[in-house]
């Protein structure tokens, strides 16, 4: 009887093993997003600067050059300054939204720490710690506090947040992996990544995290050249219902928008084996989409206006780059598999 019962228990111990690795072994299919019926798609810019802080033109006449330029919606984030939408309620209505912001200032040492908090209603005291990671924590956690939506701003600047750090911030959802300032180093340099690289790092660790371009412009007035920060280098298109901002932002902490500096894509499609995208062409511009995975890889290449992925079964995520003939590019969120595991920082 003995006999027997061991060997009943070792045949569930290899049947168990076997169930185990079956599972570890099913091939990868993508986490397809709930569906969201009458939603479109919404411009806008969340970094923004005007004379309430160190931008050189008044808050009125920056909201007006983006509501001229057909944006749905902007944030004006001055650091640590409130700007008080209802003070500009003449340039609201049914096709112009400002959302409250401000950039929450702060630094440890010569580091320089700066994020953004979207859907503010006062101003956010800017925390100071022991350590730049506690510095960059206190800061998130200020601005989840005010149940307002955190994004880590430009970490180059001044070479301040290197990537270690950042995968060990919790709570935060929102990189800028693209800022139109000229002094932020978005390609990185030297021995310091660039932050797209620093995105698939962070990714390919098990952060979920997702990826905005923004303007952060300064220099509304005289001369648009390289050197200034003007407006008008890089967006957001958020999927939404309305030009709610409440909606907006958590639209934005959820991934569901691409970021951009040019390309416009019109559809993101995404079923269990595949991600399809629709791009509209701009003039006879031409286009070349990569799909990305971990660590970086170039999975895919695609010179289509309507790009497509399917799964081979390994992925962890896929992202897509789409660049056009200028060199401006557009960046779709990552889209996570049935083989993503978020790790949460030591």
């Amino acid at each position: 009887m003995r006999f027997h019962f061991f060997s009943a228990a070792l045949l569930w111990a290899v049947v168990g093993t076997a169930i185990a690795h079956t599972a570890v072994a099913q091939p990868a299919r993508f986490l397809v997003p709930a569906a969201a019926p009458g939603t479109r798609w919404l411009k806008g810019n969340t970094h923004t600067h005007t004379t309430n802080s160190d931008g050189d033109t008044g808050p009125e006449a920056v909201a007006r050059w983006y509501k001229n330029r057909k944006y749905d919606f902007l944030v004006l984030s001055d650091h640590n300054v409130f700007t008080d939408p209802a003070t500009l309620a003449s340039l609201m209505d049914s096709t112009f939204l400002l959302i409250p912001g401000e950039e929450v200032t702060t630094g440890f040492q010569k580091a320089a720490v700066h994020v953004n908090a979207l859907g503010i209603t006062r101003v956010i005291a800017a925390p100071r710690d022991s350590t730049l990671l506690g510095t960059v924590q206190k800061t998130v956690d200020a601005i989840r506090a005010e149940r307002a939506v955190p994004h880590i701003n430009h970490p180059n600047f001044l070479w301040s947040i290197d990537t270690a750090t950042l995968f060990r911030v919790k709570n935060d959802r929102l990189l800028e992996i693209f800022n139109g300032h000229p002094t932020v180093h978005n390609i990185g340099g030297g021995d310091w990544p660039g932050m797209e690289d620093a995105w698939d790092a962070l990714l390919t660790r098990g952060k979920k995290i997702y990826g905005i371009a923004v303007d952060d412009a300064h220099h509304f007035q005289g001369e648009f050249a390289k050197a200034r920060a003007n407006p008008g280098r890089g967006w957001v298109v958020v999927r939404a219902r309305s030009r709610d901002a409440r909606e907006i932002v958590i639209a934005l902490d959820d991934g569901r928008f691409y970021a951009s500096t040019g390309p416009v894509v019109d559809e993101i499609n995404v079923t269990e084996s595949t991600l399809a995208l629709t791009i509209t062409r701009t003039g006879d511009f031409k286009y070349t989409t990569q799909f990305v995975g971990a660590s970086g890889e170039i999975l895919a290449t695609d010179k289509s206006l309507t790009p497509s992925y399917r799964l081979r079964g390994t992925e962890t995520y896929v992202r897509a780059r789409v660049v056009d003939s200028s060199g401006a590019t557009a960046w779709i969120q990552p889209v996570f598999t049935s083989r993503y595991r978020e790790r949460a920082a030591p």
